[in-house]
């Protein structure tokens, strides 16, 4: 009886529609393709070696961006200092525990260096600071003091895929 029920079951078509302009035939590995937000293809070591692996995309690195853009745009100005870095936290946190497999020492970097500089320009509107932005809310204290996350220093501890 069990027998019976499994050829019901294969026999059903799911009868799912193609996206014609996600579905594509590509040379592997002269051309990359990006799935679930990564891109596999050709990546470079320091020492110019190359090998098929993967790495967030940059769709995926500009998406981020975005949002910490919108995040400490001018109208949460008025949201806690702490409370800012929580959030910011949070959501570069998320993001480096889904993407940590392969070469994600590049964007881990333009994330950072994105966030720091976004941060710093939220804390100089919100403390009307217009001179010595940098000497007042340098990258470390920003990471040191106020605690945001640095994702840089993550990758020396990620597999390598």
């Amino acid at each position: 009886m069990p027998h019976a029920t499994v050829q019901r079951t294969v026999g059903v078509r799911l009868q799912l529609p193609i996206n014609r302009d996600k579905t594509r035939g590509l040379c592997c590995p002269q051309e990359s393709m990006k799935f679930l937000g990564y891109r596999i293809g050709w990546n470079y070591r320091n020492d110019g070696s190359a090998y098929i692996g993967t790495r967030p995309s940059k769709a995926s690195v500009q998406s981020l961006c975005r949002k910490v853009s919108e995040l400490t745009s001018c109208k949460y100005g008025l949201i806690d200092s702490q409370e800012m870095v929580r959030r910011l936290n949070w959501m570069l946190s998320g993001w480096s525990n889904y993407f940590h497999l392969g070469q994600v020492s590049p964007a881990y970097s333009a994330i950072d260096n994105h966030t720091t500089k976004r941060l710093r320009q939220w804390f100089s509107r919100k403390h009307q600071v217009k001179t010595g932005k940098y000497v007042r809310f340098s990258n470390k204290r920003l990471w040191n003091d106020h605690g945001l996350v640095c994702l840089s220093p993550k990758t020396k501890n990620l597999p390598w895929a």
